[in-house]
């Protein structure tokens, strides 16, 4: 049986330590210490929960084979809990994130590293479930950070994954400022004539010589799910809606 976690503090749940509902009925995605008749039981932030979980590294390490310490007990958190669905907050595109100072500045370096960036890497899944990056020029066109659209030859082996299997990501990489950006989510291969217009380009005849009517020619459009960005060395999940 797959093994559960307290999405709050990251303790493994088993039927003993589960949390209640505020009906009294066992809750299985929190434990006891965390979520108690349909509320929690700690208003804290991620950080807060950190450092309250961070004073139970002597118990952590009766279970590891090799002991670890407090600062590297916490830097492991710091990695995980992002991922949890308590501290996993959404980004509405067009809000600012007061509420969530992870997650600042998000929006604005998603968009800043599309439009500047020269290169984007786009990665499909093949027939054999393997995954398979390439590197694409930047998107031509984005609405806002959830909807990108690539040009593309449609008799390409991209084209052929995502056709069979819509399931993508888009990597954007800032190698010089350190940071990087990945979103998850699928792409559309799209063939009518108004998207193929949007985005073509002046010279694009030498990669398509037939112009925006050519066969080879086409478009694919990325829409963003979610995500997860590096910088300054700490890594950050977060929801797009």
């Amino acid at each position: 049986m797959e093994q559960k976690f307290c999405q709050s503090c990251g303790m493994p749940l088993t039927p003993e330590v589960l949390g209640t509902n505020a009906d009294g009925s066992k809750n299985e995605e929190y434990c006891i210490y965390c979520y108690k008749d349909g509320k929690f039981l700690q208003d804290c932030t991620m950080e807060e929960m950190i450092e309250h979980c961070a004073q139970f590294v002597d118990e952590v390490n009766k279970g590891l084979p090799q002991p670890i310490t407090k600062e590297e007990y916490i830097g492991r958190m710091k990695q995980y809990f992002p991922h949890l669905k308590r501290w996993r907050k959404e980004l509405t595109i067009g809000e600012a994130t007061p509420e969530n100072p992870a997650l600042a500045g998000v929006k604005e370096l998603i968009a800043k590293m599309a439009d500047t960036l020269p290169v984007t890497f786009i990665s499909s899944v093949d027939e054999e479930g393997y995954p398979c990056t390439k590197a694409m020029l930047s998107p031509r066109v984005r609405e806002g950070i959830k909807t990108f659209y690539f040009t593309t030859n449609t008799f390409s082996l991209r084209v052929a994954h995502y056709k069979a299997n819509p399931k993508a990501s888009i990597y954007f990489c800032d190698a010089e400022g350190f940071k990087a950006m990945m979103l998850r989510g699928t792409m559309e291969v799209l063939t009518d004539a108004a998207s193929k217009e949007m985005i073509w380009r002046e010279g694009d005849e030498q990669y398509y010589p037939g112009g925006v009517a050519d066969p080879n020619y086409c478009v694919l459009k990325f829409t963003a799910t979610d995500g997860r960005f590096y910088s300054d060395y700490y890594p950050r999940s977060f929801v797009i809606e």
